[in-house]
């Protein structure tokens, strides 16, 4: 708590807050002229996450929802992936009878959750990457600036 008297410690804090303020303001000035007219790349963000390996965590969540303990579906998928090595190709180049023989929990429908589009709309948490999500954040975000 403070002191019930006069104490000069509690000043000396207040210069380097003064002087964070100050490197705020200034990193905020560059960071306004850095983004100004700054645009996205669309075939490099695609290419950026094209890799089917990404989707090893999907898999994880595939099978929690079909009643797996987490940790289990880690090592299920950890077992997936390894194939994968082994075979030279990616996870979704894996057969139905490739995933059975990792976990009798997969069905059929296991390739569905093997796409980015499928991935992204899967995370609806605050804050998660789905399409709704972003135009939400990016619609709030304009109407604030403006």
């Amino acid at each position: 708590g403070l002191p019930m008297t006069y104490n000069r410690d509690m000043q000396e804090d207040k210069e380097p807050v003064f002087d964070s303020v100050d490197t705020i303001k200034a990193a905020l000035a560059v960071f306004a002229a850095m983004l100004d007219g700054i645009s996205a790349n669309a075939a490099a963000c695609a290419a950026a996450v094209a890799d089917p390996m990404l989707l090893a965590t999907d898999l994880a969540d595939y099978l929690v929802n079909r009643g797996i303990p987490f940790r289990q579906a880690h090592e299920v998928i950890g077992k997936a992936v390894a194939l994968c090595a082994d075979k030279r190709c990616e996870l979704p180049d894996l057969t139905l009878a490739d995933y059975q023989a990792l976990s009798p929990a997969f069905a059929a429908d296991v390739f569905a959750c093997l796409s980015v589009a499928t991935s992204m709309n899967a995370r609806q948490a605050i804050g998660a990457p789905s399409p709704q999500n972003v135009a939400a954040q990016l619609a709030r975000w304009q109407a604030a600036l403006r």
